[in-house]
């Protein structure tokens, strides 16, 4: 039996500045839905979100809420104006949470809320933000890309925390795996209307991929060139999907040369197989260490690192905050010393830096003054495009050229400043956070540009699945100055540090004579079913790696979406399923294991 709604709009429309934003919109959400809502850049997602809160007045529909349903909203950039310290913006209100409830949220996230809220960082806002938020105890959550400024552990929790909340959330992500972890049904918003299919948000782009066929088959059959032109950014979107499956393919193989050219396993260094690597390397690190502080207050940052960068290598950096990704970038790039070792650049080496911080641009300048200085030409790595052409290649619509910069979103603001500083002629290019504020077509056009980029790319980013798209190496900082080195993504990296924490504790010492080890404690019995799970499930994960890996394969053809777009969409379809399926197994093992070694 379906449970009632807690939340509903009925017939639901805004008017903004240029007409309708969107009209006669119906939703509904029921207890215990996990919705992800999903839209380009503009197409007013946050705006939807909060008029689902009722911040927002609508200029038409029918808004109903189950008496005694308590709604919260996590803003994206919530307003600190006025509060001394991040704890009196956590109380703060009529219907501000418990007091003692906020700081157990802020014990488990490692934040200290008597931190001054102007000086405070983003990562430690978006932590107080959260506390409130959560410890509010909402029936129904609304996020606005609740993993922005959070690192890796802070997203882990917020994960864990969501799996086990008993109410609904309706969740705006750009990050692919958060989401496909947590969601079992998605909102789509698209020019103007709501879709919404029950599948989470790992079936999306297949969903997707089907809605953008149907209707190229349909637009095919008018005479009206106007109506197929209409549809440019669809057919984008899916071929450029198409594209970067085969980009994949040449990632991976990319991994594979890195791998045959690493050192002895964990090992912090890439060796170099031939006198002709050596022509090719852009930055050469030779046991780098680098310290802060004075006395015993002094902390080794980096410790002892490493690294051979090759011409072409896409090197991510991953870490918590505070572990030195910022200082091993500034390193790597020349902007700071190494108290011990060396690290040398290569003479031609020209970078183009795009920061978090986004550089501001002015308000009242246009579009066309951002991107071409005010003209109608631009010159693009050294070949000269007209200025609406080349809008056109970052999802903007040609038109929009004579458009302030003021009136864009924050997410069209973000690709403006991407499609401005990858014009500019370099060899190496530095992204610090790079998917911040973008939406999910603008992630799969700077996965394109990257791959196609011919220069080096150093990638900070908490982005677990755009770092599994786009880098070939990974260099993890853990916090004590050790950096793992690993040939892969994301996913190969915390393989790595699983791997080293089984081994650690398989290694662990005994004890001696005199100093006795204490019992080692008996092992927990599991369930039938817990037991079942254990014995089978190593063997379903290795089934589910072949499963992907072969529909990968097929997907990697070119030419498959033209021949069969059927065939495309349940492939992958299939190969999200599989993905998901195969994560939740490795957790769930993982958890038995602990339990079997007490």
């Amino acid at each position: 039996m379906a449970l009632a709604p807690i939340l509903s709009w009925e017939s639901l429309g805004l008017i903004q500045s240029s007409g309708w934003l969107f009209q006669d919109l119906d939703l509904t959400i029921a207890p215990r839905d996990r919705l992800a809502l999903i839209g380009r850049n503009g197409a007013g997602k946050s705006t939807l979100l909060r008029l689902i809160a009722g911040t927002v007045e609508a200029d038409r529909g029918i808004r109903s809420v189950q008496p005694g349903t308590r709604v919260v909203t996590l803003e994206q950039d919530p307003f600190f104006t006025g509060f001394d310290t991040l704890l009196d913006f956590a109380i703060h209100g009529e219907d501000a949470p418990p007091r003692h409830e906020v700081e157990a949220i802020a014990d488990q996230l490692g934040i200290d809320l008597s931190r001054d809220a102007n000086s405070a960082s983003g990562g430690e806002r978006r932590r107080a933000a959260l506390c409130r938020a959560l410890a509010s105890e909402p029936d129904l959550l609304l996020l606005d890309e609740p993993t922005n400024h959070l690192d890796l552990a802070a997203i882990d929790w917020l994960e864990s925390w969501l799996q086990r909340y008993n109410g609904a959330f309706v969740v705006i992500s750009h990050d692919r795996t958060f989401l496909t972890r947590l969601t079992n049904a998605t909102l789509w918003l698209d020019r103007g209307s709501l879709r919404r299919r029950e599948v989470g948000f790992g079936g999306y782009e297949a969903w997707e991929n089907e809605v953008y066929a149907e209707e190229e088959r349909a637009a095919q059959k008018l005479d009206a060139k106007l109506k197929i032109e209409a549809h440019w950014l669809e057919r984008g979107v899916t071929a450029r999907r198409k594209r970067n499956q085969g980009r994949l393919a040449k990632l991976w193989e990319m991994r594979a040369q890195r791998a045959a050219m690493m050192g002895p396993q964990g090992a912090a260094k890439l060796a170099v197989g031939s006198d002709d690597s050596k022509t090719k390397s852009v930055i050469v690190a030779e046991h780098v260490t680098k310290r802060f502080g004075e006395g015993d207050a002094q902390r080794t940052i980096i410790k002892d690192f490493s690294l051979r960068i090759q011409r072409g290598d896409r090197i991510g950096v991953v870490g918590a905050n505070g572990s030195g990704k910022s200082t091993l970038l500034k390193l790597l790039t020349g902007e700071l010393e190494p108290d011990s070792g060396r690290i040398v650049l290569a003479n031609t080496l020209n970078k183009t830096v795009i920061d978090q911080q986004r550089s501001l641009m002015a308000p009242d300048k246009r579009v066309r003054d951002v991107i071409a200085e005010g003209g109608d030409w631009i010159d693009v790595r050294g070949v000269r495009k007209h200025v609406q052409g080349y809008l056109k290649d970052f999802l903007f619509d040609p038109g929009m050229v004579e458009v302030k910069v003021g009136t864009l979103s924050g997410g069209e603001r973000s690709r403006l400043l991407l499609a401005r500083e990858f014009a500019r002629l370099s060899n190496l290019l530095v992204l610090d956070e790079p998917t911040n504020d973008l939406d999910l077509e603008t992630l799969d056009l700077l996965q394109e540009v990257i791959a196609d980029y011919d220069g080096t790319v150093l990638i900070v980013s908490h982005d677990r699945d755009f770092l599994d798209r786009t880098v070939n190496v990974t260099l993890g900082l853990d916090g004590s100055g050790h950096i793992d080195v690993i040939a892969g993504g994301y996913a190969d990296w915390e393989a790595k540090r699983r791997q080293r924490t089984t081994q650690g504790r398989a290694d662990k010492p005994k004890g001696d004579a005199a100093a006795p080890a204490p019992a080692k404690p008996k092992s927990t019995k599991l369930s039938y079913k817990d037991q079942r799970d254990y014995d089978l499930l190593p063997a379903r994960i290795e089934a589910l790696e072949t499963d992907i890996a072969r529909d990968e394969a097929a997907l990697s053809d070119p030419d498959l979406f033209t021949r069969d777009a059927r065939k495309f969409a349940a492939l992958s379809a299939a190969i999200d399923k599989a993905r998901a399926e195969k994560e939740a197994a490795e957790e769930r093992w993982l958890e038995l294991a602990e339990q079997v070694e007490g």
